[in-house]
């Protein structure tokens, strides 16, 4: 091989280097831009809660629990030749709290959700 042709090899894998470290230089230069605007960002934030500011538990303790169960309000039923009502004409369906303390369970067997995995109801 003659060191003219190892020359014209050569050309394109210099450019290709010099390709490659422009790529790398504007990567870099992105991530610094990057870090100094998250800093300005960072900086115009008010600052963090001081502990003596930090949310205090009332007098009379923590905030309990309450478990009861719900009735929901029954859907108009539909007068004969009537229409149906549509989404938009029914209220926000209230509840209120029910008679009953039985909670309610799902089947036997039953995963209790559609596709949970479960054998179902057998």
């Amino acid at each position: 091989m003659s060191t003219e042709s190892t020359m014209e090899l050569a050309a394109p894998s210099g450019l290709l280097s010099l390709g490659l470290f422009v790529v790398a230089v504007a990567v870099l230069a992105m991530l610094a831009g990057g870090f100094w605007l998250g800093n300005r960002v960072k900086e115009r934030e008010s600052p963090r809660p001081r502990p003596d500011e930090q949310p205090k538990l009332p007098p009379e303790g923590a905030v309990h629990e309450i478990r009861e169960n719900r009735e929901s309000e029954e859907i108009p039923v539909m007068p004969k030749g009537g229409r149906p009502l549509t989404p938009y004409e029914l209220s926000n369906q209230q509840t209120r709290p029910s008679t009953s303390t039985d909670r309610p369970r799902w089947s036997k067997g039953s995963s209790g959700s559609f596709g949970g995995g479960g054998l179902g109801a057998h």
